[in-house]
């Protein structure tokens, strides 16, 4: 087999070591490997790096392991060509399975050229992926905290959430204040309703009268203090993301081109110089159906806004996990469940479908309805999801905002074949028609 990177080192990573192994094929053929043990504080890394450096290393593969690849990736980024492979892919023989053995395996796979790099983002990107996947565990953590407020509040009698669709809403906010100072008058804490919410008083009474003690005013005040300092952090938060989407879009986007198999930039030729920015990628997203501005920054956060590092849309909806499966072997066909993938970014897809499946008259929500009767709702929205990540693809591949199919996309598409099924059914009730197109109106300007 022929050898394709002549000084190389395969990386088995963990949270305290990290076993490496070095490989050199000499011009006559001779290959010389040796392995050694590191820590992983910062200034053993460095000793890894100039212990690389001594057999001039060009390329570097490590596993895919949680988050402690991230260390060394960070201080061998600048110095080496790092391929970060998925474990699956690079399995050893079974029952020979050690760190070494793993260190020299992907050595050796590597020196043939036989790994294939996962997507790494640039640093840029990076951090912003970091904010964006934040901000989702930090909205997650106020609805626990809601959730908690509502549990006391039914454990004080208190049946706000029956009436107001939002407790935690401006009127509702005000009343539970007016509970924890430690008012008993539902009359009083109901006159506190606003807007529409006014024409609720006679039912905020009744759900504001319950049996409220001073244990269940000092989890309230400790809860509502909670959700205000999320609310503070989730703010701060989409500040510093709009900062860094509008830093990343000043200047052309090489923060995307990042990991080994990206793109070089001498094969894009002018390209760049019509390069999409940030800003105009989240402007080009928020034009889909059920994706916001956030949402946007969320799904970009995670691919990017060059496709290049992408063959195909298939190969990304297969790295988001979005894709169906393909598990067929001797004429059979298995499992078609989704495979894994990039978790954050395929949750957020399948919230955006939720959202899109609510439009009315739109091809998205078209796909759900046509889907979810004989297939399930679950199946109905990821293939949704996997509709929109196509659209998305190839909208940053085009700079072109989404084109709405409609909702009768698929109906246009098999008119005929729609007509002759009706035709057939009124047929079988005994009737008979005859059809004529309607002629076109065409109204004065």
């Amino acid at each position: 087999m022929r050898v394709v990177y002549k000084r190389c080192a395969g990386l088995d990573v963990h949270k305290k070591t990290v076993v490496a192994c070095r490989r050199w094929t000499k011009e006559g053929g001779d290959v010389e490997t040796e392995v050694k043990t590191f820590g992983t504080t910062t200034p053993e890394l460095l000793e890894l790096v100039d212990w690389l450096g001594e057999w001039e290393v060009t390329q570097v593969a490590m596993e895919s392991t949680g988050e402690y690849w991230k260390p060394v990736f960070n201080l061998l980024e600048g110095n080496f060509e790092v391929l970060l492979v998925n474990a699956q892919h690079v399995k050893h023989v079974p029952g020979r399975k050690t760190d070494v053995k793993d260190a020299e395996w992907l050595a050796e796979l590597l020196s043939y050229g036989l790994l294939k790099a996962s997507y790494i983002p640039a640093k840029p990107q990076r951090e912003l992926r970091d904010l964006t996947r934040y901000r989702v565990k930090l909205v997650q953590e106020r609805t626990r905290v809601v959730n908690r407020v509502q549990k006391v509040l039914e454990n004080a009698n208190i049946k706000l959430a029956s009436v107001a669709s939002d407790p935690l809403g401006v009127s509702g906010r005000q009343m539970l204040a007016a509970l924890v100072a430690g008012e008993t008058d539902a009359t009083l804490m109901a006159d506190l309703a606003k807007g529409r919410m006014r024409n609720k008083i006679p039912e905020l009474e009744k759900a504001l009268t319950g049996i409220v003690n001073d244990h269940h005013r000092f989890m309230l005040a400790q809860q509502l203090a909670h959700i205000d300092f999320v609310d503070e952090q989730i703010a701060e938060i989409e500040v510093e993301i709009g900062r860094r989407v509008e830093g990343m879009s000043l200047k052309p986007s090489p923060d995307n081109q990042s990991g080994p198999g990206s793109a070089p930039d001498e094969q894009k030729g002018d390209e760049t110089e019509t390069q999409l920015t940030w800003n105009e990628a989240v402007a080009l997203l928020d034009t889909i159906p059920g994706i916001n501005k956030r949402t946007a920054e969320a799904i970009l956060a995670e691919t990017g806004i060059d496709m290049d590092q992408f063959p195909s849309a298939g190969h990304l909806a297969r790295w988001a996990g979005v894709a169906p499966g393909n598990n067929q072997s001797g004429g059979k066909r298995y499992s078609g469940k989704t495979p894994p993938g990039n978790r954050a970014l395929r949750t957020t897809l399948v919230e955006a479908a939720w959202a899109a499946q609510r439009t009315k008259g739109t091809y998205l929500s078209t796909v759900y309805r046509r889907l979810a009767g004989r297939r399930g709702k679950k199946r109905a929205i990821v293939a949704v999801a996997h509709s929109m990540l196509v659209s998305i693809y190839y909208m940053l591949m085009r700079h072109q905002p989404y084109q709405e199919l409609g909702g009768d996309y698929f109906d246009q598409r098999r008119k005929e074949a729609k007509v002759d099924y009706f035709m057939r059914q009124l047929q079988k009730l005994g009737l008979s028609v005859q059809v004529e197109p309607v002629p076109i109106q065409i109204v004065a300007g």
